[in-house]
């Protein structure tokens, strides 16, 4: 099974991607995507981590999220990836943004539908307010957009979240 759980902020998906993957008694492989370049988001990855089950394995991952997948998938082993939308800011402030997101984004679009572990995607909806001001905040959105369109279309379910509850979008 195959899941994308789009919300938005404290919208309940990391909780809710964290409920599915203990459902399903299966190894768990946290792959965190997050990097901590200030306080704050230091103090958020933190709550994340202490909110998790303590054999679960974390791996961190900013950008080569289809290699990890790869290394990490078996039959036996359920992939939580959190956050699809850090790890594509991460890939848009790289020095080498414009090719290597290409690559990066056609490796995962090329691995999700022969992975061979169940799979939960968390990523943020962020089409929903208004265009922003800034040339890189709009291209942000409009690529977490395509993302997340070109996945939803992959993967067996669609969840978003809203108020901490879950609101089908695709079912199995």
């Amino acid at each position: 099974m195959q899941t994308l759980i789009l919300g938005g902020a404290r919208s309940g998906k990391s909780r809710y991607a964290e409920n599915l993957a203990l459902a399903s008694q299966k190894t768990v492989i946290y792959i965190a995507t997050a990097q901590a370049h200030d306080a704050e988001m230091q103090t958020r990855i933190l709550h994340h981590q202490a909110s998790r089950p303590a054999d679960w394995l974390t791996v961190e991952e900013p950008i080569a999220l289809a290699t990890t997948l790869e290394t990490y998938a078996q039959p036996d082993r359920i992939l939580l990836v959190d956050c699809l939308t850090l790890w594509l800011s991460n890939l848009l402030c790289i020095e080498d943004s414009e090719q290597r997101l290409e690559t990066e984004l056609s490796a995962l679009y090329k691995l999700v539908p022969k992975l061979s572990s169940d799979l939960i995607l968390v990523s943020n909806e962020t089409g929903l307010g208004v265009v922003p001001l800034g040339e890189l905040t709009r291209r942000y959105v409009d690529e977490a957009g395509r993302l997340h369109q070109r996945l939803a279309a992959t993967v067996q379910q669609v969840i978003f979240m809203i108020a901490g509850l879950p609101q089908v979008l695709k079912a199995p």
